[in-house]
């Protein structure tokens, strides 16, 4: 039995939902304490990064939304892709709340340069879901070489700009090195 048109995009918008409604009884604030929403912070060390609609760290989340697409068509290939997409959203949303956890907080601020992080805003944690959501569509639409070259893109852009890309993120999350530290910061 076929689903209606507006099944997907419903469960879609109910899981984002969810995830800024659990978000907030987790603790973490609406929007960013200094009292109102940007849609673009690009300084990364500050108060303010991630908090905000958009940063540096949004072409991550883009990034994401290739690689769910990706794996979602190699490991679901007849699933309807709406289906795929919540499924992507389901994962990102888990990620967002598991990052927004003391655990993950505290594991940022022990190795990498986030000494100052504290997790996401809500606003910003929900738009990180909807960034990967626009990267998910992007993949859907577009050739597979055209979404490996702007993954490429953006991780050398932002490896260049802030020392920092999905990459990195992921390396010093799981076995950080002093050499990525100490060009990270400077050094």
């Amino acid at each position: 039995m076929q689903s209606p048109p507006y099944f997907w995009p419903a469960v879609s918008v109910i899981l984002v939902i969810g995830q800024g409604i659990l978000l907030w009884f987790m603790g973490q604030v609406p929007i960013c304490e200094c009292g109102y929403v940007k849609f673009w912070h690009g300084i990364t060390i500050s108060s303010e990064n991630s908090q905000h609609i958009a940063d540096w760290y949004t072409f991550s989340h883009i990034i994401h939304g290739f690689a769910f697409y990706w794996l979602s068509k190699l490991i679901f290939p007849k699933m309807h892709w709406g289906a795929r997409l919540a499924l992507a959203i389901v994962a990102e949303a888990g990620w967002e709340l598991f990052e927004n956890t003391d655990f993950i907080i505290n594991r940022y601020r022990e190795v990498t340069i986030s000494l100052d992080y504290f997790g996401d805003s809500v606003i910003n944690s929900v738009f990180d879901t909807l960034w990967m959501v626009f990267g998910f569509i992007i993949a859907w639409r577009f050739p597979f070489m055209i979404t490996v070259a702007l993954a490429i893109a953006f991780e050398l852009w932002t490896g260049f700009v802030i020392r920092d890309n999905l990459a990195l993120n992921v390396v010093m999350l799981l076995y950080p090195l002093q050499a990525i530290l100490d060009w990270q910061g400077g050094i």
